[in-house]
């Protein structure tokens, strides 16, 4: 059975745990998939694990719509988040037009963009035109340059800032949000705050839900892996049963634990 937006919804409404993970291929996305995980997110990681780059900002929309192709060719009942990858969002024209690309061509099912308040009218132009939008707040990959690989959202103001955010995108229309690198006690409020799921990472356990990038919950990230991922290959014999075991223990809330705390 496949799974769709409105399920996504129901599960979040009931407190059942959401399943996220990226993908990349057609054969991942399948395995993924039939371990139970009701999200598959083609995010633009890639650039980072598949690429060999050391950001995401070289990863191009051809790029996106490629990956998200052939994750869609494999994947037959998760929701697939597509990432619109940097510098493809900055006028409303430009987003719509790159959303409809990943959705037509790639055959996504929702488009993540990153941002708080500089994105609330592409979203809102977007949720005009019936496409499905997840948010991105907390640590924002496209502007580690600016910024860096840091914790956000630990001070008062900036805190504040995160949920007044996370507010005005719902308000927008977007349908879902994640949350990445924020303490925990801010990812609870935040979902507490809003109607719609909030998927973490690295943001602690109270969330609607948990992704984490394929390679390091594989442990085959090349170089450090984040303090906050879990290499489920070390207690696994198989990638299969890998991947059954992070879908059982983001459901019983064994994962993330207090090991996996980044803030």
């Amino acid at each position: 059975m496949s799974i769709t937006l409105l399920k996504l919804k129901k599960m979040h409404n009931s407190n059942e745990k959401i399943v996220c993970l990226t993908a990349y291929d057609a054969s991942f996305a399948y395995w993924v998939a039939e371990a139970g995980v009701e999200v598959i997110l083609v995010g633009d990681s890639l650039g980072m694990v598949v690429q060999g780059h050391k950001t995401t900002l070289p990863v191009t929309m051809d790029d996106m719509v490629y990956h998200t192709k052939m994750v869609q060719q494999g994947n037959h009942q998760a929701w697939c988040i597509a990432d619109l990858p940097f510098m493809s969002d900055t006028s409303i024209d430009m987003t719509l037009r790159n959303a409809a690309r990943l959705m037509k061509e790639g055959g996504a099912n929702m488009v993540k963009l990153e941002g708080g308040e500089r994105v609330i009218e592409s979203v809102a132009a977007l949720s005009a035109l019936g496409v499905p939008v997840c948010g991105h707040l907390g640590l924002l990959p496209q502007s580690v340059e600016k910024y860096g690989y840091k914790v956000q959202g630990k001070d008062s103001e900036s805190a504040q800032k995160l949920i007044s955010d996370a507010i005005a995108l719902e308000a927008a229309g977007a349908e879902m949000l994640v949350l990445e690198c924020v303490p925990a006690e801010l990812a609870k409020e935040v979902t507490k705050q809003l109607s719609i799921p909030v998927i973490g990472i690295g943001s602690g356990k109270d969330t609607s839900g948990q992704v984490l990038v394929l390679h390091d919950m594989l442990g085959i990230t090349v170089g450090q892996a984040p303090k906050f991922a879990k290499n489920f290959m070390a207690q696994s014999s198989s990638i299969q049963q890998a991947l059954t075991t992070y879908v059982s223990e983001v459901k019983t809330e064994l994962f993330p634990s207090e090991a996996h705390l980044v803030g």
